[in-house]
């Protein structure tokens, strides 16, 4: 059976995000062996301490292109509280990833034909743009499921005049890899 180029796509990008996601683990569960089981008080106490503050980092990163990764945000709340709280944390999560790549869609839309938009777009999207071109709104769904940066592609799209009730549709998925991710990310922590 052969797969067309989307489907390739897609499971190579679902790939690496898998591998990006065990790595991420891998470098956490050390960093927690290592260092944080010799002094954890000193560096713990002071990120759960103010969770309005990481609340409002993971916000800005989500609109920012995903500076930070997702992940690290769910590993902060599967060790903050109940694993209730972890589950509302994650839908939090995952509600505001999808409502900030709308954000970026809608932006993209207003502010596409701008001549500072074009060279943004030229100077700082343009691996992106030949992968809209090639793959349309499947690229939504390989956003949404892949470590591409979301918020970077939902502009592209937004930007290339798509309309926005395909990009609501196919933006779903992003819930999708919040699940996936944070039943790996609860598996790792609870067992």
């Amino acid at each position: 059976m052969r797969l067309s180029s989307r489907m390739k796509f897609l499971i190579t990008n679902s790939l690496k995000g898998l591998a990006s996601l065990l790595v991420m683990l891998g470098v956490y569960l050390l960093l927690k062996e290592v260092v944080l089981s010799r002094a954890p008080d000193a560096w713990v106490e002071q990120i759960y301490a103010r969770p309005l503050l990481v609340y409002l980092v993971y916000c800005l990163s989500e609109f920012f292109f995903g500076i930070f990764p997702p992940e690290l945000f769910m590993i902060w709340a599967i060790n903050k509280d109940t694993i209730p709280h972890y589950f509302l944390n994650l839908a939090f999560f995952a509600g505001v990833s999808y409502l900030m790549g709308y954000l970026t869609f809608l932006i993209g839309h207003a502010i596409h034909k701008r001549p500072t938009f074009r060279l943004f777009r030229t100077k700082f999207l343009k691996g992106l743009f030949p992968l809209l071109k090639k793959y349309g709104l499947f690229l939504i769904i390989i956003a949404a499921l892949t470590p591409l940066p979301w918020a970077a592609i939902s502009m592209l799209v937004g930007s290339a005049g798509y309309p926005s009730k395909p990009y609501l549709k196919y933006a779903l998925f992003r819930f999708a890899r919040f699940a996936v991710y944070g039943y790996i990310i609860y598996q790792t922590h609870v067992i």
